[in-house]
């Protein structure tokens, strides 16, 4: 008979994201997570094949309590269209501030395709709810690239010429968000 597993797959990818949360994606390795769920890095391979499966699990964990940060904190409640984008776009900054490492490893393209697009819903419903449904993937793609972009940069020190971040932010979304409902 089998040896009972003394682990689990939720047990492996909860400390693969506190791992990666404080070690960065490079200290995210197969023998870092055996230590912190207390098995021999063997006995990680009967849960995992790889490292890469390891970070594509760690990814998906990630996207996924993303989707529901955006889905619960989103929008602002009654506001369609400009409102519920920019509202997206706060959230998505709140939690890249609270989970930096988290968020350049959901943009890194890590993760399963299926778990991305369930995270994306929430963007794609608001995008379409300003734009039409014609529009609704081009205009969330450029939305999504511009906070990525700015939240990278400011998650990295970047801006350095002085002025208010916060600011520059809203600035940003106000700008595309009315440039989308115009266009």
């Amino acid at each position: 008979m089998p040896t009972p597993s003394r682990t689990s797959l939720d047990a492996i990818t909860a400390a693969g994201g506190d791992i990666l949360d404080t070690r960065g994606l490079p200290g995210l390795t197969m023998q870092a997570v055996a230590q912190a769920v207390g098995v021999k890095p063997p006995s990680l391979y009967k849960h995992v094949a790889d490292r890469d499966a390891l970070v594509g699990l760690v990814a998906d964990a990630a996207a996924t309590d993303l989707a529901t940060h955006l889905a619960r904190r989103g929008g602002v409640a009654g506001l369609a269209g400009r409102g519920e984008l920019a509202g997206l776009a706060r959230s998505l900054r709140a939690w890249a501030t609270a989970h930096p490492e988290r968020f350049r490893l959901v943009f890194s393209g890590h993760g399963s395709p299926e778990v991305a697009a369930a995270a994306g819903a929430p963007l794609l419903k608001a995008a379409r709810d300003l734009v039409g449904p014609a529009d609704k993937l081009s205009a969330a793609r450029l939305l999504t690239a511009w906070a990525t972009g700015f939240i990278s940069m400011e998650l990295a020190g970047a801006f350095q010429l002085g002025g208010n971040v916060d600011a520059a932010f809203e600035y940003g979304i106000g700008r595309l968000t009315a440039a989308l409902h115009e266009g």
